[in-house]
């Protein structure tokens, strides 16, 4: 589950958004409080991310959709979702607590495998959620001008009712996770999304750069996002530290398996570590079309997938690349390769499967 499976959805709704005045805060209140209609076309609309939980495949998407299948794709139903938010990202650490982050600062869980899920977080409490925390940081440390801005900015955010989105999410267990997002948005949890911790303050980002996407590959944590950032996870200093990398454009996710790591994004730009963020080499894709999904399969080989729907598929750990046939051609959104040898794609055109070919 990576980002730019939400590119588009994510910069279009965001930008509509903004531009909507005084109709906005009536408009934001209707999508947090109406549950997702339930409808036969959920399956076929745009869905953003994709994943699998032992063998049930879970999708969301668009007007708070999602759905899930038992059958390997064969049949879907739709998830209970209390709300029509937009939905840009979904991981579970377990197979049954799960949860869903997008627009409208939304944070859903789920405990029973994506079936029904409960609200634990929206827009219209991230800014007081900030506030509080950074004023009682910064009535400590008086002096500390960083805990000061931010105290200032989470004020702004709750007296303006700015719309906050969350682009992707991570857990390392059914209680401690991350949620990013946009102007620097970092969330920490370690109940179980019960409550969340603002830690914008422990990221080296210190320009509020979009966040887009966070995984770990191997042993080591990363988040992306704008002008070439990457941050990796210190455990000694409990800070994401800055990685430098040799472009400057805009990450869109991350893939990879231990000893290696790819990080990927506009026009087709994809570099290569195996050195953990220490060195990068850009790995040539041919394809002039931003890189918007990454996955890995059980035997190893990693998929890249582009925006216009193109499958780059690697037997050599992301040395090199070749392009799959497949035709049609679709956006994507999102992918995952799964169990049962399944590339499962999601975009503007719903699901979609392919079987994977690449073997070792």
């Amino acid at each position: 589950m990576e980002f730019s499976k939400r590119i588009a959805l994510s910069a279009l709704s965001l930008a509509l958004l903004l531009q909507q005045g005084s109709g906005f805060a009536s408009e934001y209140a209707e999508i947090l409080n109406t549950p997702a209609m339930q409808s036969e076309l959920a399956i076929r609309n745009q869905l953003v991310d994709v994943t699998q939980v032992g063998k049930r495949l879970i999708a969301v998407g668009q007007r708070g959709h999602i759905v899930y299948s038992d059958d390997l794709g064969q049949t879907w139903q739709q998830a209970s979702v209390p709300l029509s938010a937009d939905l840009l990202a979904v991981y579970f650490p377990t197979s049954t607590d799960g949860w869903a982050v997008g627009h409208s600062g939304v944070v859903l869980h789920s405990s029973d495998a994506g079936a029904t899920w409960t609200k634990q977080l929206d827009g219209r409490q991230v800014g007081k959620v900030m506030l509080d925390h950074y004023s009682k940081l910064s009535a400590q440390q008086p002096d500390n001008q960083q805990l000061l801005t931010l105290a200032d900015d989470a004020k702004r955010l709750q007296d303006e009712g700015e719309d906050s989105s969350f682009l992707d999410v991570w857990f390392e267990n059914d209680k401690v996770g991350y949620i990013v997002g946009t102007f620097n948005l970092i969330f920490r949890t370690e109940d179980g999304g019960q409550t969340w911790a603002p830690i914008l303050e422990q990221a080296d980002n210190p320009q509020g750069f979009h966040l887009n996407a966070i995984n770990k590959v191997g042993d080591e944590l990363y988040i992306v996002g704008e002008q070439g950032l990457v941050l990796k996870f210190d455990q000694l200093s409990q800070r994401f530290i800055s990685v430098p990398t040799p472009y400057t454009g805009t990450f869109f996710g991350m893939t990879g398996k231990p000893g290696v790591v790819l990080v990927y994004g506009l026009r087709g730009n994809v570099y290569r570590s195996t050195d953990a963020g220490l060195s990068w080499s850009k790995i040539e894709t041919g394809l002039p079309v931003s890189i918007a999904a990454g996955s890995v399969d059980g035997a190893g080989n990693i998929y890249l997938l582009s925006q216009a729907g193109h499958v780059l598929v690697s037997t050599d750990d992301g040395q090199s690349f070749v392009l799959r046939e497949q035709e049609p051609l679709a956006p994507v959104a999102g992918a995952t390769a799964t169990t049962d040898n399944q590339l499962v794609v999601v975009g503007n055109r719903g699901v979609r499967q392919f079987p994977v070919s690449a073997t070792r």
